[in-house]
């Protein structure tokens, strides 16, 4: 008889046991199941165990997750991200945001695998759910480190690339900060700081005249080779240029900020003075207020194109890559540009915009008008948000801004005005105006007619229109190859969308 009862007992033992490893087989896998629902929602799988701890979490969250949705809400997700993304001071303000949001988070995936896990448990299986509890955090953790990461460098980017100014914000601080201020005109300088030429010389010089209220904008191109530009008074250089810069074939409008940077001693207490005269050359040139300027180093265009992933472009000619023109003759010539449509890098886009060595100024200045249309109008902000760190190296490095940390996020507001305006765009080349004996009373004639929409009526050059120093007057003799063959065309450069110039 004591047989049977002791293989009861044994048996009961056993089903005991068994009884207690699927429970606490559910009950880890209830714990793997909560951790991972507090992961994929905060503190959600917390409230089987510890609905006040988890509820605190929750709350917590609320605050933070519900200012940033509210701000979203009230000018959408660009207006939001420009808005903040221009103030470093909203900046450090999400990024302890969003670490406080990955602090409590993580902590809830924690507290909800420690209230959860089941006790005992054994050995490999405590390791397994370490491993399981701590890729959850991960999880959340690795995108809070990407999107500090980049808040920080954003940060870094503003530092760097305002410049230093002493200038009271211009904006209002009013629920329209351009209220008040019809127009607004900014200065766009490409700067070509190559070692083998002296000094540095815009190689590109527009001024953007933007409508505040509509968005809408006109893009002015000036002539590098312009002359007899005028000093405006004030200006310590008209002094010694009462009647414009006049000296011959040197004294053209890009050789502006050499002269103004090879006298600091005429302009005491102005760390910038090539641009400041520059700024001012423009001001009397077309009659404009010049409220801000951007300057963009040339050789980081090629970077700033590759980091936003290239750009599509109707190559309107065939320009070569390389190449300068020495006693009639075309050398060094690397490469060539052919015509049509082409997905071109940063390399091939910056030689498409400033190559001339087989043509001129001005047809360099239609290629750069075709060029920063199609920026503009391909630029994908997912694609730059996925290459940012690489942009804002670039843009650190190669680009300054003179406008007030103030006035920022104003502009923040005015580029979404501009997304939704109409951009047009006009070159003053030599088939609007005289650049030798340029008149400036017309050229600010034509630019006002521009910015009521007007297209103005090409003038030209006088066929005895002696032509600059670095254009060839006739056509060089080089590589036969290196000759455009195409019957010329008298080009359009009236008033266009930016959009539609090439």
């Amino acid at each position: 008889m004591g047989e049977p009862a002791r293989g009861r007992h044994w048996r009961v033992e056993n089903d005991s046991r068994a009884l207690r490893q699927a429970h606490r087989r559910r009950q880890l896998r209830d714990a793997y199941r909560a951790t991972a629902l507090s992961t994929v929602l905060p503190a959600a799988g917390l409230f089987r165990v510890n609905r006040r701890l988890a509820s605190c979490i929750v709350i917590v969250l609320l605050v933070p997750i519900g200012f940033l949705g509210w701000s979203v809400a009230r000018r959408g997700a660009l207006g939001s991200i420009l808005d903040i993304g221009v103030d470093r001071d909203k900046l450090l303000i999400v990024l302890g945001a969003i670490i406080l949001i990955a602090l409590v988070w993580i902590g809830g995936i924690v507290a909800t695998a420690r209230g959860t896990r089941p006790r005992p448990i054994g050995r490999s299986d405590k390791r397994l759910f370490g491993t399981f509890t701590t890729v959850m955090c991960l999880l959340v953790a690795t995108p809070v480190a990407f999107a500090v990461n980049g808040i920080d460098i954003q940060r870094q980017t503003l530092k760097e690339v305002l410049t230093d100014t002493t200038r009271a914000p211009t904006t209002a601080q009013s629920k329209d900060p351009w209220a008040g201020i019809p127009r607004v005109n900014l200065l766009l300088l490409g700067a070509d700081d190559d070692p083998d030429r002296q000094g540095v010389r815009p190689d590109s010089i527009m001024v953007a005249s933007v409508d505040t209220a509509t968005g809408d904008a006109v893009f002015i191109g000036l002539p590098r080779n312009l002359e007899r530009v005028p000093f405006p008074t004030g200006n310590p250089l008209r002094e010694i240029y009462p009647d414009g810069f006049n000296c011959g074939q040197e004294c053209l409008l890009n050789a502006v900020w050499t002269l103004a940077e090879d006298r600091p001693d005429l302009f005491p207490g102005d760390p910038r003075p090539g641009l400041t005269a520059t700024r001012d050359v423009a001001e009397e040139i077309t009659g404009l207020k010049i409220d801000d300027t951007v300057v963009v180093n040339l050789s980081g265009f090629e970077q700033l194109v590759d980091a936003m992933g290239g750009v599509t472009i109707n190559a309107i000619e065939r320009v070569p890559i390389g190449g300068k023109v020495v006693n009639g003759r075309i050398i060094g010539i690397r490469g060539w540009i052919e015509p049509g449509v082409q997905h071109m890098d940063g390399y091939h886009a910056l030689w498409y915009s400033r190559s001339r060595a087989t043509t001129d100024d001005y047809s360099r200045m239609r290629r750069q008008r075709c060029v920063v249309g199609a920026l503009v109008d391909q630029v994908d902000p997912v694609r730059m948000l996925a290459r940012y760190p690489q942009l804002a190296q670039t843009v650190s490095d190669n680009v300054r801004i003179d406008i007030p940390a103030a006035d920022l996020d104003a502009w923040a507001e005015l580029v979404l005005r501009m997304k939704d305006g109409r951009l047009q765009s006009l070159p003053m080349t030599n088939q609007v105006v005289n650049v030798a004996r340029p008149d400036y009373e017309q050229i600010r004639r034509l630019v006002q007619d521009a910015i009521r929409g007007e297209a103005p009526s090409p003038t030209g050059s006088s066929p005895t229109e002696r032509p600059p120093s670095d254009v060839p007057t006739s056509t060089p003799t080089g590589d036969p190859t290196g000759q455009p063959t195409d019957e010329p065309t008298v080009p359009d450069d009236s008033l266009a969308d930016l959009g539609a110039t090439c």
